[in-house]
């Protein structure tokens, strides 16, 4: 009988985040291959921000997203301990190859694709896979999002779970990737109680270290034929990064950054 294809496809735009996971995941799944793309500039994010919600408020998007990063020196000692904690490393693993590409939607990826044969892809801190790249992979792609769905799909889901008083909802969810944003259907979820040191530097990283576990079964699942998505119920909200009146706001009044 044949060996059952193993394989793993991480697609990504890097980070440390993502770096955190791959390394996790590569202790799971020896065969393992990262596709990596160029991170989308900030102009060309500004631009489609101020295309849905106008120039004032993406711009103090923008602001919340520069003065975040200024804290993150400030968050690095928690940012460490988050990764010790959980027994992980943000270090590049040079025993896994990774394949770079201007954008996970060229040609180019498609053709890696095409030759790794990968049994799952497993995306994570990347852009919106357009609906030719999802026709061009043949098999199961599944996402990592830092946010429960679907009350807080797109972005920041762990602070807009504190701001709106749910932190019951602080986590994560693993999910098939279909043509919407965090739309597709739930396999797992995995909720973690935020530290008062927290903040917008380290949601993100703590909700990714702490959910390695339902991200390998899920790659598991799809490696065994065994996936079982579901839709989960509640309202469905799309949400952005707070422009900076709104982070200072609760910042200052609520402790909540």
């Amino acid at each position: 009988m044949q060996d059952r294809n193993s394989r793993i496809v991480v697609m990504t735009s890097g980070g440390v985040n993502p770096q955190v996971m791959i390394n996790a995941l590569a202790k799971y799944f020896p065969d393992l291959h990262v596709v990596e793309e160029q991170p989308e500039s900030k102009g060309t994010l500004l631009k489609r921000r101020a295309r849905r919600f106008g120039w004032f408020t993406a711009l103090g998007q923008l602001a919340t997203m520069v003065a975040s990063r200024l804290t993150k020196s400030v968050a690095a000692s928690r940012s460490a301990d988050i990764i010790r904690d959980y027994g992980h490393s943000a270090e590049p693993n040079p025993a896994i190859p990774v394949t770079h590409v201007a954008s996970l939607n060229d040609p180019a990826c498609h053709a890696a694709v095409t030759a790794l044969n990968p049994a799952a892809i497993f995306t994570i801190s990347c852009r919106i896979l357009s609906p030719a790249t999802l026709a061009a992979i043949p098999c199961p792609v599944i996402n990592f999002h830092a946010g429960i769905n679907p009350m807080y799909r797109g972005q920041m889901g762990g602070y807009w779970s504190r701001v709106e008083g749910d932190e019951k909802n602080f986590g994560a969810t693993v999910h098939l990737v279909d043509k919407g944003i965090d739309t597709g259907g739930t396999l797992y979820e995995n909720r973690v109680d935020p530290a008062r040191s927290d903040s917008l530097a380290t949601y993100p990283l703590l909700i990714t270290a702490s959910s390695v576990d339902i991200s390998v079964r899920a790659l598991r699942d799809a490696i065994d034929g065994t996936l079982k998505p579901y839709q989960p119920q509640g309202p469905s909200a799309l949400r952005f990064p707070p422009p900076i009146w709104t982070w200072v706001y609760h910042g200052l009044t609520r402790k909540i950054w």
